[in-house]
């Protein structure tokens, strides 16, 4: 115990200033990290809607057009309406990668894969 007390006290108070700038660090990071996490879900969440809101508002569009150039009354507006709604549904669920986007062109009537094939 030959330090001085106050030595000590400073050494303290340095170590605790010290722990502290570190922490303010570390929190401004966390704080940064989840603001950018924060403004990508928004993001997507925008992204899925607009896109199920644009099937919903062209379907009803056509069928709209339709009712109105061909006399089918509400039917074509009703049927396109639901058509849409389905198309919107499914691409909502495509953006989110529950379901596959087709592919074109790799499967067909004769393009299909054999056993023996070996890819």
């Amino acid at each position: 115990m030959t330090e001085k007390p106050e030595e000590s006290l400073e050494a303290r108070l340095k170590r605790l200033g010290d722990d502290i700038a570190s922490k303010r660090t570390d929190k401004s990071d966390d704080a940064e990290t989840r603001a950018a996490e924060s403004r990508q879900g928004y993001a997507a969440a925008m992204k899925l809607s607009s896109e199920f809101i644009a099937g919903i508002l062209v379907g009803a569009f056509l069928g709209y057009l339709l009712d109105h150039f061909a006399g089918t009354g509400p039917w074509g507006m009703i049927v396109l309406l639901l058509l849409g709604f389905c198309a919107g549904v499914l691409n909502v669920l495509r953006s989110a990668g529950m379901v596959a986007t087709p592919e074109s062109g790799k499967r067909g009537p004769g393009n299909e894969k054999k056993d023996g094939d070996g890819a």
